[in-house]
């Protein structure tokens, strides 16, 4: 593939990615506002756009390697993120006075520090078959290992505020 199929793929891959959590999002809101047929056809078409989405990573040269590679990129991802993406945004938050966006980039900053954690013990234990439940905060995405927390550490939500990952 040539560079502007190379780059057409990111973008498409970028955008489908985002059609999906968007439709997710209207999905829960149709749920709330009791349109259940609505809420299950924004489900649909997020699930579809999620096809697209994998289906043009797949496509895009280096971008799935071997799990252990898929870890380590993964890790890397998350200090990236933690490190040189967030203070910024929080910066900016903060000049603007956004204290609501404020606090959620301040929380989606503490989680990826901890997605880092999960990633760097499961490459350290890659060959131990150690089976752990994961449970995520649908507040702001923390992620529990064997059990949801009374708490969340980050955003205080309560343990029925965990969705656990199947």
């Amino acid at each position: 593939m040539n560079g502007k199929t190379e780059k057409n793929l990111a973008y498409a891959f970028a955008a489908e990615s985002k059609a999906s959590a968007r439709n997710t999002a209207f999905a829960q809101k149709a749920d709330h506002d009791g349109y259940p047929q609505i809420a299950r056809l924004f489900r649909a078409v997020s699930e579809a756009e999620s096809v697209h989405a994998l289906r043009y990573l797949r496509m895009m040269r280096g971008k799935i390697g071997s799990t252990e590679e898929n870890l380590e990129t993964a890790f890397h991802n998350e200090i990236k993120a933690n490190v040189n993406e967030y203070p910024k945004l929080i910066q900016d938050a903060v000049e603007e006075g956004a204290g609501a966006a404020e606090k959620a980039f301040s929380q989606s900053r503490d989680v990826e520090s901890r997605h880092a954690e999960l990633y760097k013990q499961a490459m350290n234990n890659m060959l131990a078959e150690r089976t752990t439940d994961y449970y995520v905060c649908q507040v702001c995405g923390y992620v529990s290992e064997d059990e949801a927390p009374e708490n969340c550490p980050i955003c205080g939500a309560v343990k029925t505020k965990f969705k656990k990952i199947e």
